[in-house]
């Protein structure tokens, strides 16, 4: 076996799209800062419980696991860090008010999917803890949106759904947990034929609007729909009065909106809207987020929350290949003007490469596309390729 080959969707990223992927990422950050977000780091390794206690089962088959050498325990290298920042709000920050927080840093799964087909996504994103109405939702969703498109992406769409309706119809129903996941399992597959089996000894409310489910997608439509297929519950009525609202508002933002109301993702984890973007030519989410109020339970400090994150890595892939800004070739020389010129041109934000002796037959490899040559008493800028 070849030493230097790596283990299968772990990929080096190498300095072109490396130097994308951070000058969008100082970007984006910025964006949030703006935004009232505040920046932060949590660690690469926690024990598992606080990785993986309250955000379902998905999460914890995706983390790899390692026993701490110092004590012995079931640590775990984190697999999303949204558990993180919803552990920092509820113990460290312990405000009472709203609380924004951002972040972005590498992750680690055990199976590549989700926003990328990698198992070390970069991901970047946003949360907002500590409110509990539309609005937030609506604050996070521009937020995406201003994100994605400060990335490149012209007119995003945004695709979503809302577990409180499914949730409304098993508890009214009073399934159980086994048949539950079941029920779970058919509609993210779509399959009527095992849902119609599964929904036979209910009553027929609820087995009429679990099979109206997923055929429930679509535009703005789809909800006039829901409203008449769908029984009249509380939580369903409330569900549908956010998804419309929602619609409303990134109508306005020139974002295409459509809904799925059998898309499920995340069911255990979130506990309202949740949505994922997509944009023209790109197979597979941008960006998944939600609603996940019950996350800080785990915590001992419950907090309502929302939020959104993205895959730096897969934002990129989606771009178009940059531009070569370009390079300045300065030659190795021992003079402090040739040296002050190089300093000057580096603070106006030039890239300028020293040209170390007995490397001239490399000198294409450094992509100089301009060079540095002395001229009487002065050192002045050519063209690379023409010394002057």
């Amino acid at each position: 076996m070849r030493r230097w080959l790596l283990p299968e969707y772990i990929e080096d990223v190498l300095p072109a799209e490396a130097r994308r992927v951070e000058l969008l990422r100082r970007r984006l950050l910025d964006l949030f800062h703006a935004c009232g977000y505040q920046y932060v780091i949590p660690p690469l390794l926690e024990y598992v419980e606080s990785l993986t206690t309250g955000v379902g089962h998905d999460l914890d088959l995706l983390t790899f696991k390692v026993v701490d050498q110092l004590s012995g325990r079931l640590m775990g290298v984190r697999s999303d860090i949204t558990p993180q920042a919803a552990r920092i709000d509820a113990h460290l920050l312990n405000q009472q008010g709203v609380t924004r927080l951002c972040y972005a840093g590498s992750v680690l799964r055990t199976q590549p999917g989700g926003t990328a087909q990698t198992r070390q996504p970069l991901q970047l994103g946003a949360e907002l803890f500590g409110h509990v109405g539309i609005e937030s939702d609506l604050e996070i969703q521009r937020l995406l949106v201003q994100a994605l498109r400060l990335a490149g992406v012209e007119k995003p769409h945004l695709d979503f759904s809302h577990v409180a309706i499914f949730r409304a119809l098993v508890v009214r129903a009073g399934i159980d947990a086994a048949l539950e996941s079941e029920m779970f399992c058919a509609l993210q597959a779509k399959d009527a034929s095992a849902l119609s089996e599964m929904t036979a000894g209910l009553d027929k409310a609820t087995r009429e609007a679990l099979l109206a489910l997923p055929a429930l997608y679509g535009g703005a439509g789809v909800l006039q729909e829901a409203q008449q297929r769908l029984p009249q519950y509380a939580e369903i009525k409330q569900a549908l009065l956010e998804l419309k609202r929602v619609e409303q508002v990134l109508a306005g933002l020139d974002v295409v909106v459509s809904f799925d109301l059998a898309e499920l993702r995340g069911y255990h984890y979130h506990s309202g809207m949740v949505f994922a973007a997509y944009a023209e030519g790109y197979v597979g989410a941008l960006a998944l987020g939600g609603r996940y109020d019950e996350v800080g339970q785990a915590f001992g400090r419950s907090r309502p929350a929302t939020g959104f994150s993205l895959d730096m890595r897969a934002l990129i892939g989606m771009l178009p290949p940059a531009a070569c800004s370009g390079a300045i070739l300065a030659p190795y020389a021992e003079d402090a003007a040739l040296q002050g010129q190089i300093d000057a041109l580096r603070h106006a934000g030039e890239v300028v490469v020293v040209d170390l002796p007995g490397h001239e037959a490399h000198r294409p490899e450094l992509q100089c596309d301009r060079m540095l040559v002395k001229k009487g008493e002065s050192w002045e800028l050519v063209p690379a390729d023409r010394q002057g």
